[in-house]
């Protein structure tokens, strides 16, 4: 794929793209804090989803959910309560993973979406 930043984006942006099919609202992309950063914040009628997006040519050799170890997990969980003190919520939290498939890279017409929600149990 070319550069990560390139193909990074287009993943997050097949993900959002998705997530709102799934009517989702998307409430924020690649937010940032010195702790971490999260890919997208969605929502729904019953939660606040903070979202990693994992974009893969393929899972030959490992599922994209399990790049999303636990120092990669804590590090969400910060970021996302510091983004939960910023914002008044009253929805339920939760962590999805959403693997992006995509064999030609960006170029990929139709790729493949896993949404895993409630990734981090």
């Amino acid at each position: 794929m070319p550069g990560h930043s390139v193909a990074g984006a287009w993943g997050e942006a097949v993900a959002a793209e998705y997530l709102r099919k799934k009517r989702y609202s998307i409430i924020a992309c690649n937010y940032r804090t010195r702790f971490g950063e999260i890919d997208l914040i969605a929502a729904n009628r019953r939660y606040i989803v903070f979202v990693e997006v994992k974009l893969r040519r393929s899972a030959q050799f490992a599922k994209a959910r399990e790049y999303v170890g636990r120092d990669k997990q804590q590090r969400l969980r910060t970021t996302a309560m510091l983004w939960l003190q910023a914002n008044e919520e009253s929805r339920q939290p939760r962590f999805d993973v959403i693997e992006v498939y995509a064999p030609q890279g960006i170029e990929t017409k139709n790729p493949e979406i896993i949404h895993w929600e409630d990734a981090f149990q």
